[in-house]
């Protein structure tokens, strides 16, 4: 049964992003090879991803290249460095591109940046932007982060995304 994951901040070819963050990558291209590895090593062609922002620092052919030798349908919740139009990711090999956060399964705000909610609101918020910034917890009975920096450099499943929040316990089940 296919499955779906969520990670975000990417950043391929963003070299600064390996000393602001501490990514345990020499190069740019290590780096790289390493998020095409890692994504590849759990998320199956008929898998979908939600990359919740920030994909690429290169132009369009070498992103286009990169996104290509991910496997699964891939789905961009832009984030601040996604400055091209959607149209753009679509060529890059996005099946959707979306230019604001998303309502997913009638609970779940995808975004790139965190979303303000209080214990009163029906919603779970999954976001990015933060990479390992400290005063963002990893996850709560209201929110995932998904940074790569806090997920191994891969994309992690829908269901670990809900056990990290408590919605599901440790020993549940499988489901995509």
């Amino acid at each position: 049964m296919p499955a779906i994951y969520f990670t975000a901040d990417l950043h391929f070819g963003h070299k600064n992003i390996i000393a602001y963050e501490n990514r345990p990558f020499s190069s740019v291209e290590e780096m790289d090879e390493a998020l095409v590895t890692r994504w590849n090593e759990v998320v199956q062609p008929e898998d979908t991803v939600y990359l919740l922002g920030d994909v690429s620092f290169y132009g369009k052919e070498q992103t286009r290249r990169l996104v290509e030798l991910l496997q699964g349908h891939k789905r961009l919740v832009m984030g601040n460095h996604d400055t091209h139009p959607t149209r753009w990711y679509r060529d890059c090999g996005f099946e959707e591109v979306y230019d604001c956060p998303i309502l997913f399964r009638e609970f779940f705000l995808l975004s790139h940046e965190p979303l303000y909610l209080n214990t009163n609101m029906p919603y779970g918020n999954i976001f990015g932007h933060v990479h390992g910034n400290p005063a963002y917890a990893d996850a709560s009975p209201q929110s995932c982060c998904v940074c790569v920096e806090r997920t191994g450099y891969r994309p992690i499943s829908f269901d670990e995304v809900r056990r990290r929040m408590g919605l599901l316990p440790e020993e549940a089940p499988a489901e995509g």
